[in-house]
C-alpha cells in the first residue's frame, strides 16, 4: 500500500499522532494515584504517603506528560506542586478527575473484590471439617460396636 508523494506529509503527522498504549509500572501508578487524588501535591508528600522515594517515577511521569507542574508551595524550600493533565485524562478516559471513585467507593470495590477471593477459600475448609467429622464419628460407632461385642462374649 502507498499513498500519493503530496500526502506524505499530512500521513506522516497522523502516523506520529498515534500514541502506543502506556505501559505503567506499579510503583508508577501508584505515584500517579496519589497525585490524582491529592493533586497538587509535592513529591515529600508523595514519600510519606508512599513510604518510599518516588523521584524516579516522578521524572517517568513527566516524561510521559501524564502529570505537570503546578507551580510551588507557599513553604520553606518552595517545593514544586504536581497535577495531572489533559493526556492523563485521555489515557484513563476520564472527563474530569472527579470521575474517579472516591476513597470511600474504591475501599468498598476492595473490600468486594476481597470477600470475593476468600468465599471459595473458606468452602474448602468446611468441606474437609465435614469429612473429617464424619470419619470420626464412623469410628465412634466401630468403637462401640466392638465394646459391645465383647460384653456379649
Amino acid at each position: 500500500m502507498s499513498t500519493k508523494p503530496e500526502q506524505h506529509e499530512v500521513v506522516r503527522a497522523f502516523a506520529k499522532s498515534l500514541k502506543p498504549p502506556i505501559r505503567l509500572s506499579l510503583p508508577a501508578l501508584e505515584t500517579l494515584a496519589v497525585i490524582a487524588y491529592k493533586q497538587p501535591v509535592t513529591v515529600p508528600e508523595i514519600n510519606d504517603i508512599r513510604g518510599v522515594d518516588s523521584g524516579g517515577v516522578i521524572g517517568t511521569l513527566l516524561d510521559r506528560k501524564l502529570i505537570t507542574t503546578a507551580g510551588r508551595k507557599q513553604v520553606i524550600g518552595r517545593p514544586i506542586l504536581y497535577k495531572t493533565t489533559k493526556e492523563f485524562l485521555m489515557r484513563f478516559g476520564l472527563k474530569d478527575v472527579n470521575e474517579l471513585p472516591s476513597m470511600e467507593e474504591f475501599e468498598k470495590l476492595v473490600a468486594e473484590s476481597f470477600q470475593a477471593e476468600l468465599i471459595p477459600a473458606e468452602s474448602a475448609p468446611a468441606e474437609v471439617s465435614t469429612a473429617v467429622a464424619s470419619e470420626a464419628s464412623e469410628t465412634e460407632s466401630s468403637s462401640e460396636v466392638s465394646e459391645a461385642e465383647k460384653e456379649a462374649s
